[in-house]
């Protein structure tokens, strides 16, 4: 697994423990880097710094265009991983969109149900297409 890869990974699991105690996100990396000893990597803060900056217009988009599914109802897991794909999609120049999209779909493979990289690349894919009249 490549650096990026791993910082993804940790942006979701902070993500899912932010929502999961109901505390900022930003609290949560703090408390990771002090009561365990697992790295936050500058890009992993990066991602969680940039999704709790957008995280109104980033829920704006997933919820507006996932076909039958409303952010509530979607697993608490794929709700992470899409919010660090669509910062990704939509705010990160540096990471090349269908990048986003297949490390997206990657990751809900390995921490998610059997369903989720069907449903996490299927939506990704939808804003990809989208990007350029929603951010006109």
């Amino acid at each position: 697994m490549n650096a990026r890869t791993k910082a993804r990974v940790r942006a979701v699991e902070v993500l899912f423990e932010a929502e999961a105690r109901n505390v900022p996100v930003v609290d949560a990396m703090e408390l990771r880097r002090r009561v365990t000893d697992q790295q936050i990597a500058p890009y992993t803060e990066s991602i969680l710094r940039g999704v709790d900056s957008m995280l109104d217009q980033i829920d704006e988009y997933l919820e507006t265009y996932s076909k039958g599914w409303s952010l509530d109802r979607m697993p608490a897991v794929d709700r992470a991983i899409l919010r660090v794909a669509t910062w990704e999609l939509f705010y990160n120049d540096d990471v090349p969109d269908k990048v986003a999209v297949k490390e997206a779909g990657d990751i809900a493979r390995e921490l998610s149900t059997d369903d989720s990289p069907e449903f996490v690349s299927g939506l990704l894919g939808r804003l990809l297409e989208l990007k350029p009249t929603l951010l006109a």
